[in-house]
């Protein structure tokens, strides 16, 4: 008979980490084909397929300026004088001012340091007034 040696088998205590990369690299993987990214949504704005200028009257102009602290500066056409407003206000003033005149255009000007959010209200007030003639700049 043959006596076996007197070989043990032994146990480590350690997490086997040679195949960790693997690992890491299989999981990278299932997140990047299982994850699902959602479409932009922005602004639905139907802009005009050429540019073209148009000679305006400022008569025919409702000058909304934006400003970086959230108030709205409205302008008739080339008066001087402005009325401070808020975005929800916006609305009613559209509205009165189509009644007096059909021809009236928005003319939305953002000071540039300006959030976002508060172009995006005084254009959803805009939309919920059904205003179609839009005009956006900045102002400088």
């Amino acid at each position: 008979m043959a006596v076996l040696g007197n070989k043990k088998s032994r146990i480590s205590d350690e997490i086997p980490s040679s195949s960790m990369a693997d690992i890491a690299f299989l999981l990278l993987i299932f997140f990047l084909v299982t994850t699902t990214f959602p479409k932009d949504k922005g602004l639905a704005i139907v802009l005009p397929e050429q540019a073209r200028e148009q000679e305006v009257s400022q008569k025919n102009v409702l000058h909304i300026l934006i400003n970086p602290t959230g108030a709205v500066n409205i302008r008739r056409g080339e008066s001087q004088q402005e009325q401070t407003v808020t975005p929800d206000e916006v609305e009613q003033i559209w509205r009165q001012g189509v009644a007096q005149n059909p021809k009236l255009i928005a003319a939305v000007k953002t000071h540039p340091e300006a959030p976002y959010r508060f172009m995006v209200d005084v254009l959803d007030a805009l939309q919920a007034a059904r205003a179609t003639k839009i005009s956006l700049q900045i102002l400088e």
